[in-house]
Parts: C-alpha cells; sequence; structure tokens
C-alpha cells in the first residue's frame, strides 16, 4: 500500500486516507476528498427544480429528479476535475497548492486517467438520459463550456466567469427537467448563479495568486489584487438581487423575500472579514459558500411551502 499523500485543500479526515492504496490517487483525481466542488455544481440544479417547483406545485418529482442530480453533478464534478488535471498537468507541477496531485507528483499516468474520464462520463451520461429530451439538450450542451475551462486562465483575465458560465448550468437542467421548457425566470437564475460563482472562485483563486504570477497564469484574484474584497462584496450583491427578479418574475411570496436577507447579510459579513493574504482566511470563507447556495435553494422551498400549504 502506497502513503497517502493530501493537497493543502483536501479533507484531512476524508474516507479516502483509508480507501486501498491504488485507489487513492483515482480517488483523489475525482477531488473525493473535496466534496464542496461537488456541492457548489449540484446546488444551481435544486435552484432550478425549486423555481420550477415554485411555479408548478410541490411533487414526488421534485425528490426524484433531485436525487438524480445529486449523483450526476458528483460524477461531472468529478470527471471536470479529472480532465482539469489531465490538461493542468505540466501548470500544476510548478504551484505549491497542486504539485501534489496525481499527475504532476507521477502517482497516475495520464493514460489511466483519459479511462477515468471515460467511465465518469458514462456514468453521467446514463443519469442524463433519465430526463425528457430538452434536458439531455441542454446537459450534453455544457460540454463544450467543460472542455473550454482549463483553457480560460491561459487567455482571459475571467477564468472564474467561464467557472460560472460552466457550474450553474445545472440550474436551466434542473428546471426544463421538470417543466420541459426554459424560461426568463430560469436564466435570471443561472445568471445569478455566474455572479455568485465570480464570487467565491475570486476567492479561492487568492490562494494561488503568487504562484500563478510566477507561471503566468491569469485569474480575477490577479486582476482585480487588493480590490478583490470590494469587487466580490459587488459579484453577491448582484447574485441576491437577481434572485429577488426571479421572485418577481415567478410572482414569490413575501417569505421568499425574506428568506433571500439571511443570505445577504452572510455575504457581507464573510467579505467584510476576507483576508486576501490569508490563505486559512480565503479557504474557509469560500467553503462557506456551500451554506450560501443551500440557503438560497431553501428560501425557494419555502416560498413552495408557504404557498401551497399555509396559504391554501
Amino acid at each position: 500500500m502506497t502513503d497517502h499523500i493530501s493537497t493543502p485543500d483536501a479533507v484531512a479526515t476524508s474516507w479516502v486516507h483509508r480507501a486501498p492504496g491504488r485507489l487513492q490517487p483515482m480517488l483523489q483525481m475525482m477531488r473525493a476528498d473535496r466534496p464542496i466542488g461537488a456541492w457548489l455544481l449540484a446546488i444551481p440544479c435544486f435552484w432550478g427544480l425549486a423555481l420550477a417547483g415554485v411555479e408548478t406545485g410541490p411533487s414526488v418529482q421534485l425528490i426524484l429528479y433531485g436525487a438524480l442530480m445529486a449523483i450526476g453533478a458528483y460524477v461531472m464534478r468529478s470527471a471536470g476535475c479529472v480532465y482539469n488535471d489531465i490538461v493542468d498537468q505540466d501548470i500544476d507541477a510548478q504551484i505549491a497548492r497542486t504539485a501534489a496531485r496525481p499527475l504532476p507528483s507521477g502517482r497516475m499516468s495520464t493514460r489511466d486517467a483519459w479511462l477515468l474520464l471515460a467511465g465518469l462520463l458514462v456514468i453521467g451520461l446514463v443519469v442524463l438520459l433519465q430526463f425528457n429530451r430538452l434536458t439531455i439538450f441542454v446537459g450534453a450542451s455544457a460540454l463544450g463550456l467543460v472542455a473550454a475551462y482549463p483553457f480560460m486562465k491561459r487567455i482571459t483575465w475571467w477564468p472564474q466567469a467561464w467557472l460560472g458560465l460552466t457550474f450553474n448550468w445545472g440550474a436551466l437542467v434542473g428546471y426544463s427537467a421538470v417543466t420541459g421548457q426554459l424560461s426568463a425566470s430560469a436564466i435570471t437564475l443561472y445568471i445569478a448563479g455566474i455572479f455568485w460563482t465570480l464570487g467565491y472562485d475570486t476567492i479561492y483563486a487568492h490562494q494561488d495568486r503568487e504562484d500563478d504570477a510566477l507561471v503566468g497564469v491569469k485569474s480575477t484574484a490577479r486582476r482585480l489584487g487588493e480590490g478583490s474584497p470590494i469587487w466580490v462584496r459587488g459579484f453577491y450583491g448582484v447574485t441576491i438581487f437577481l434572485f429577488a427578479v426571479a421572485g418577481v418574475m415567478t410572482s414569490a411570496s413575501l417569505m421568499y423575500f425574506l428568506a433571500l436577507a439571511p443570505v445577504a447579510w452572510r455575504f457581507w459579513n464573510q467579505t467584510q472579514s476576507l483576508d486576501i493574504k490569508d490563505d486559512h482566511n480565503c479557504l474557509s470563507r469560500f467553503k462557506m459558500n456551500q451554506t450560501n447556495g443551500i440557503l438560497l435553494a431553501a428560501a425557494l422551498g419555502m416560498d413552495i411551502i408557504f404557498t401551497q400549504f399555509w396559504v391554501a
């Protein structure tokens, strides 16, 4: 058995530590020891489902689709990470936070990584085929965004915006799965997610700002520099505003808008205490977005409950 090697942002007590040595590199490439990414991909799916529920009412279908999308998000996030590591292995070898990853450290071959990616994509396809034709088309369309993402840091200062386009696609997938169509409110929620990602991934990117500068990798953290906290606060502010707009579009109840207030407060508080020069501070505030995203989904869920059961 090989010794377990962790990367700096891995969960120290993860079950990956107890996995057989030969499986550990694969699990690490899938970021099984960093579940936050799977949450950040799944949450917009839940937003889309909940928004559809606001418009169509509660149903068992919402729960079933939520479970399928949770599985799909975990698998596709893993696939995206494997693909990203294949493309970025030379860059990863030059950055302290990523040098211990399986490919740059030599613990896994590129061939095996491609095989792992193929297997994950097959599982993702099986999940996607459980939905209607529009949702299959919408879901498959995200592959182009995923394929282009690793190259964005080489050509633009705003790769976090591209990540936002990619990671929040689930809002459209979730909504179309229930309604069989797309609407202005769903697109508004999708755009809100893009700004949300711009906020949290700018914070995350500050952990690599020095190494990124040395190897020539671009990011919003480097582009915005010392002004990042103000920009992040603005990104989060637009997120809340667009969630409110989506609520107006769907004639959401007062309960929905009240439920947005705690999220707005959390965003403000986190940006007030953000220290972009402290990697631990950045990582902890990045991880807080799991709760932030769930609370945004809960606001939509509360509207369903309030409208269907309390008002009725």
